[in-house]
């Protein structure tokens, strides 16, 4: 898929991984699902997902406990209220706004700071569809 805003289209993708538990992981799911609910205290999903690959050996969450780190911290109400997407592009946000007060004649700013409000328009649109946050949740 090309990019949104740039002139590149992208690069392959990687293969994803195989749809079984591989013979050498020594963990189980149980254990696995402690180790996200640990990690989650201090780290956003992405995070905790490279921390399993990198410092434990988990391949792939999904296919060791059959669930997603998402659904993995709903069962377990450790969900954050916005999602952390959403949560980074409003600060990022903010940033910018801050950043543009102090300098008004920065063009490259004020583009990125269009680019970023309208990509935090169309999640939240998005994640109101699926109702994630609140309809009534405004920028």
């Amino acid at each position: 898929m090309a990019t949104l805003y740039g002139r590149g289209k992208g690069k392959a993708g990687s293969h994803p991984p195989e749809k079984r538990k591989p013979l050498w992981m020594k963990r189980d799911a149980k254990e696995i699902q402690e180790l996200i609910v640990e990690l989650s205290k201090e780290n956003e999903p992405p995070k905790i997902g490279l921390i399993l690959r990198d410092n434990y050996g988990v391949p792939s969450i999904k296919v060791a406990t059959g669930k997603t780190i998402s659904q993995i911290l709903k069962e377990e109400k450790k969900e954050a209220k916005i999602p952390y997407d959403l949560a980074n592009l409003v600060k990022k946000a903010t940033k910018l706004e801050k950043h543009f007060e102090k300098n008004k004649q920065d063009k490259t700013a004020k583009r990125g700071l269009q680019l970023t409000k309208a990509k935090i328009l169309r999640l939240a649109k998005y994640y109101k569809r699926k109702k994630k946050i609140p309809a009534d949740w405004t920028f």
